[in-house]
C-alpha cells in the first residue's frame, strides 16, 4: 500500500533547488516525488512503511525545511485565527520581507549607478562614497543570494542563486582590490560608463554593478512572488468561501454552532442572505440560489423540498432548512479545492524539459564564464576587460524565466477554470487537449437533460385536447415513475378514485365519473381496449383510454439542453468531430443528433459497448475525447484520451475523468478546451521566450557586448515577462 504525503518547502530560490529536492527524495527506497517550484511544494507517494520525518530529514539534508501541509480541503475557518494554508503565508510574507530589502537597497544603489554613469558629477574621491553607498547592498541586499549559493555550495551543487552571488561578489570585489591596490582610490578619479567593452587600467570599479545587479535581481524575485500569490488567488479564494457558524435545529430549536461541530445528517436553518454552510438536500421552504461561485452561472437556481444545494452557495429571497450530507473534506468546495491545488502541484512534460535543462544549465554558464573569462585575457585584452564579459555571461545566463515558464501559466490556468466552474485534474490534461480531433458524447444527461419531458400531446380525431390532458394528468399525478412526473405537469388534477398502479406498464382509475387507464399500448390491448395502429414517435409514447377506446396519446422524451446545439458547432470550430453515443434506440438518438448537428451517432450501446466504441476509434488512429456524466460512462471516460464529466453526474463519471465541468453545461466543455489550449500556448510562449533569451543573450555577453549592469536588468525582465505573459489567463472569457 502507498500513502500520499504532502509538503511544504521553503528556501527554494530558483527551479535547480526543485531538481534537487525531488532527486533527494526519489533517492529514497519506496518513494516518487514530485517538486514544483513556482507552489514551493512536493507530492510524494510512498510506502506505508515510509515515515514522514524520514522525508523531512531528506529535505534539510539538502539544505532546505520542509513541513507537513495542512489539507487543503480545510475551510480556512477551520484554523487558528490568522493562521493561513503554509504557502500562503510565506508567500505573503516572503513578497512583504522582499520588498523591504528592495526599497532599503535601491535607495542606496541609485546615487551609486548615477555617479558612475555620470562622469560630469564625479567629484573628489566619489569612489570611495560609493562604496560605503554599495557594501550594504551587495552584502545584506543580497544576502539571500549569497546564502542560498553557499548552502548549495556545501551540498555540491551549483543554482541560479550561484551566478548572482559570484558575479556580484566578483564585481565588488575587484572594485575593492582595484580602490586599495590598484589605481582607482587616487583623489581626482574619473570613470565613463559604456555599453562596449574598450580599453581600461586598474582604476576601472564595479560598484554600480554589482549595486544595480541585486536591486533588478531583487526586483524580479518580488514581482515573481508577488504574481505568484496573484495566480493562486483562486484557489484562496475558494478556501475563503465557507461560513464559520450554522445554525441547526436540535431538540427543536435553533443553535448557532461552529461549522466544524455540524455533522451528516443534521438538519440546518438558512436563512435569506446568508451562505449554505454545507453540501446537503432541501427538506422545508422554497428559494432561489445563487451558486455563480460554483458554476460561473450568473441565474439563480430555484429550489425546493429535495433539490440538492452545495455549501458556500448564497441563500437568496426564502427561509431553508436543509439536510447535511456532505462536510469537511467531502464537500464539493472542498474536492475543488484539492483538485485545483493537485493540478498545479503537477508537472506537465514541457516543465519536465525545462527542469532537466536548468539542471546542466548552471554548471555549464560557470565554465562559460570561466572560458570567456581566459579567453579575451588570452586574445591580449586587459583583465579589467575581461573581467567584465565573465561577469556579464554569469548575470546575463540565469534561467529563472525558463523555471516559472510552465508552473506560473499552470497556476493561473487553473485557478481561471476553477472560477469559470472547470477542474483540471493534471497539466498532462492541458497537452492532451492539443492533439483531440474527436469528441465522443453521452447523449441523456451530457447533450439532453436528463430529465423526461411531455414532447407533443397527440388526440385522435373527435376528442378534445384539454380533456385528454386532464385525463391523462390526473392519472399519472399519484404515481412516481419518471414518465408519470412528466405527464402529471400537462394539467391541474382532477380526483381520482379506484387508482391502481400496474407497475412497469401503466395505471388506471375513474376520473369524473370515467374509468381510464394510461400506459403502454400493448398493455391497454390487453385490457381490452381498442388500440388503433399509433405513429412512431422520438420519444416514448403512452396512450390514454377511456370507455374501452384509445382517445390519443402523450409523448414523453429527454429534452435537449439548449446550449448543446451552440456547443457543438463551437467544437467543430475547435476542429473536433463529434460523435453521438447512446443506449437509447436509433430513432431518438437521430432525432437529438439532428437538433443539435451531430452527423455520425451510434446507438443501441451497453457499458461495455461505450468503452469498445472508444478502443474502436483510437485504433482508427483518432486521438479521442469522450463527455459524460454517469456510472455506464466510466469506463469510457478512462479509456479515452480525454476524459470529461459533467459535475451534475456520478462521483464515479467525475473520478474518472480529466476534466469535471460542475455546471453540467456541454457549452463548458468548448470553454474548457479553449482554456486549456490557450494554457498550453502560453507555456510554449514563455518556453520560446526564455530560451530564445538565453540563446541570444550569452554568446552578446561573451563577446563583450553586454554591460554587467544592463545584463542584470535584461535578466530580471525576462522572469517578469515570463510571469507578466502568464497572468493574461486571467483574462480568459467564457
Amino acid at each position: 500500500m502507498t500513502q500520499e504525503i504532502k509538503l511544504d518547502i521553503t528556501g527554494m530560490t530558483c527551479t535547480s533547488c526543485a531538481m534537487r529536492v525531488e532527486k533527494k527524495l526519489n533517492r529514497l527506497d519506496g518513494v516518487s516525488a514530485t517538486v514544483n517550484y513556482a507552489t514551493e511544494k512536493a507530492t510524494v507517494e510512498a510506502e506505508d512503511d515510509v515515515e514522514v520525518q524520514t522525508l523531512l530529514d531528506t529535505v534539510a539534508k539538502t539544505g532546505y525545511s520542509a513541513s507537513v501541509r495542512p489539507d487543503v480541503s480545510r475551510p480556512r475557518h477551520d484554523m487558528a485565527d490568522g493562521d493561513m494554508s503554509g504557502h500562503d503565508h510565506e508567500g505573503l510574507h516572503g513578497a512583504a520581507s522582499m520588498l523591504r530589502r528592495l526599497k532599503i537597497s535601491a535607495a542606496l544603489a541609485i546615487p551609486v549607478v548615477i555617479l558612475s554613469m555620470v562622469p560630469a558629477l564625479q567629484f573628489d574621491n566619489w569612489q570611495w562614497l560609493a562604496l560605503t553607498l554599495a557594501s550594504p547592498v551587495v552584502v545584506w541586499g543580497a544576502y539571500p543570494f549569497h546564502r542560498a549559493a553557499w548552502v548549495n555550495a556545501r551540498h555540491g551543487a551549483v543554482t541560479m542563486d550561484t551566478l548572482v552571488s559570484v558575479g556580484v561578489g566578483a564585481a565588488w570585489l575587484w572594485s575593492l582590490w582595484a580602490l586599495f591596490f590598484g589605481d582607482a582610490g587616487t583623489t581626482g578619479m574619473t570613470m565613463r560608463f559604456s555599453l562596449l567593452p574598450g580599453s581600461a587600467g586598474h582604476d576601472e570599479i564595479y560598484l554600480e554593478v554589482a549595486a544595480a545587479v541585486t536591486v533588478f535581481i531583487l526586483a524580479g524575485h518580488y514581482l515573481e512572488a508577488n504574481a505568484k500569490t496573484r495566480s493562486s488567488a483562486a484557489l484562496r479564494a475558494l478556501m475563503d468561501l465557507g461560513v464559520r457558524d450554522v445554525t441547526v435545529l436540535r431538540g427543536g430549536r435553533e443553535t448557532s454552532v461552529p461549522l466544524a461541530d455540524l455533522h451528516e445528517g443534521d438538519r440546518f436553518v438558512v436563512r435569506p442572505g446568508e451562505k449554505i454552510a454545507t453540501d446537503g438536500v432541501v427538506e422545508d421552504g422554497a428559494s432561489s440560489v445563487d451558486e455563480s461561485m460554483l458554476t460561473g452561472e450568473s441565474v439563480p437556481v430555484e429550489v425546493s423540498p429535495g433539490t440538492n444545494v452545495t455549501g458556500a452557495t448564497v441563500n437568496q429571497d426564502g427561509r431553508l432548512v436543509v439536510r447535511a450530507t456532505a462536510v469537511g473534506a467531502d464537500t464539493q468546495l472542498a474536492q475543488m479545492a484539492r483538485l485545483v491545488e493537485e493540478a498545479q502541484e503537477g508537472k506537465a512534460d514541457v516543465q519536465r524539459l525545462a527542469d532537466r535543462i536548468s539542471a546542466w544549465f548552471v554548471p555549464a554558464v560557470i565554465l562559460l564564464s570561466i572560458g570567456t573569462l581566459i579567453a579575451w585575457y588570452a586574445a591580449g585584452y586587459t583583465w579589467t576587460d575581461a573581467f567584465t564579459a565573465a561577469v556579464a555571461v554569469l548575470i546575463i545566463a540565469c534561467p529563472c524565466a525558463l523555471g516559472l515558464a510552465t508552473p506560473t501559466a499552470l497556476m493561473v490556468g487553473t485557478g481561471r477554470g476553477a472560477q469559470l466552474g472547470i477542474l483540471i485534474k493534471g497539466p498532462q490534461v492541458l497537452e492532451s487537449t492539443r492533439a483531440v480531433d474527436t469528441v465522443v458524447l453521452d447523449k441523456t444527461g451530457t447533450v439532453t437533460t436528463g430529465e423526461m419531458a411531455v414532447v407533443s400531446v397527440d388526440p385522435l380525431p373527435g376528442v378534445d385536447a384539454e380533456e385528454l390532458r386532464l385525463v391523462a394528468a390526473s392519472l399519472e399525478h399519484s404515481s412516481e415513475h419518471p414518465i408519470a412526473r412528466a405527464v402529471a405537469t400537462l394539467a391541474d388534477p382532477a380526483p381520482v378514485t379506484d387508482f391502481t398502479n400496474h407497475a412497469g406498464f401503466g395505471v388506471s382509475g375513474t376520473v369524473a365519473g370515467r374509468h381510464a387507464l394510461i400506459g403502454r399500448p400493448s398493455w391497454l390491448a390487453e385490457q381490452g381496449v381498442d388500440v388503433p395502429p399509433l405513429e412512431p414517435t422520438d420519444g416514448t409514447a403512452v396512450a390514454v383510454a377511456w370507455d374501452g377506446h384509445v382517445r390519443g396519446t402523450v409523448t414523453v422524451g429527454d429534452s435537449v439542453k439548449p446550449t448543446s446545439a451552440r456547443a457543438v458547432a463551437d467544437l467543430r470550430r475547435l476542429g473536433l468531430e463529434p460523435v453521438l453515443l447512446t443506449g437509447d434506440n436509433e430513432a431518438v438518438a437521430r432525432s437529438v443528433a439532428d437538433e443539435v448537428g451531430i452527423e455520425q451517432v451510434i446507438a443501441d450501446v451497453t457499458p461495455a459497448d461505450k468503452l469498445r466504441v472508444v478502443q474502436k476509434l483510437q485504433a482508427e488512429g483518432r486521438v479521442v475525447a469522450m463527455v459524460g456524466d454517469g456510472v455506464n460512462d466510466a469506463a469510457a471516460l478512462a479509456a479515452s484520451d480525454l476524459g470529461i464529466a459533467m459535475g451534475t453526474g456520478t462521483d464515479v463519471a467525475i473520478q474518472a475523468s480529466d476534466l469535471t465541468l460542475v455546471k453540467g453545461d456541454l457549452a463548458t466543455a468548448v470553454d474548457a478546451v479553449r482554456l486549456s489550449r490557450a494554457t498550453l500556448r502560453t507555456i510554449k510562449g514563455n518556453l520560446f521566450w526564455a530560451f530564445a533569451y538565453n540563446v541570444a543573450a550569452i554568446p552578446l555577453a561573451a563577446l563583450g557586448y553586454l554591460n554587467p549592469l544592463i545584463a542584470g536588468a535584461a535578466m530580471a525582465f525576462s522572469s517578469v515577462f515570463v510571469v507578466t505573459n502568464s497572468l493574461r489567463l486571467r483574462r480568459f472569457k467564457a
